[in-house]
């Protein structure tokens, strides 16, 4: 008697270790799925995001480098037909930086720095940073600090400067 009794326990414990590994191994094959998808998801949200940001730093420093060396053309090809730069100045349009963009300023460096980006949605995005210049236009020293604030629009695959405007840090 006593050895069926251990024989049913016996089996008992088997089954029920069993279906606790059976379970075991499902609910670990699930939290081992999900955390491989949630790590490839969001690296992959993180690198997109990183590569845009690198992508509109460069073309933002390549727009300050073309007004160092006034090549009016990256203004004509890297900015929307309605873009607007705002400084201490005024408010210029894209006809008005073209033209003042080949004569008005001499500038003998430039320096971007402490980028801060955010993306406001697929097709737009905003880029902050502090700019340091010297150098001169027409016969007044350009303010040695700015802060500048940037926005880029996707038209047709390509990002465009739409809005630029730069407020001068007391020194």
């Amino acid at each position: 008697m006593y050895y069926y009794y251990y024989l049913v326990s016996y089996i008992y414990f088997l089954t029920e270790a069993y279906f606790k590994n059976y379970k075991m191994k499902k609910l670990i094959i699930l939290i081992t799925t999900l955390n491989i998808f949630t790590s490839t998801f969001c690296q992959t949200k993180i690198s997109k995001e990183a590569k845009l940001k690198a992508q509109i730093i460069a073309l933002e420093k390549a727009g300050w480098e073309a007004w160092k060396d006034k090549n009016a053309s990256w203004f004509q090809n890297n900015t929307t037909e309605d873009c607007l730069w705002v400084s201490s100045d005024g408010i210029n349009n894209k006809a008005q930086m073209i033209k003042s963009t080949s004569t008005d300023c001499n500038v003998k460096s430039v320096l971007l720095d402490n980028f801060q980006f955010v993306k406001l949605n697929d097709k737009t995005v905003l880029l902050t940073y502090i700019a340091n210049q010297d150098g001169y236009c027409g016969n007044n020293k350009l303010k040695n600090k700015v802060r500048a604030s940037v926005n880029y629009v996707n038209r047709g695959g390509k990002w465009l400067e739409a809005f630029y405007m730069e407020t001068p840090i007391g020194e």
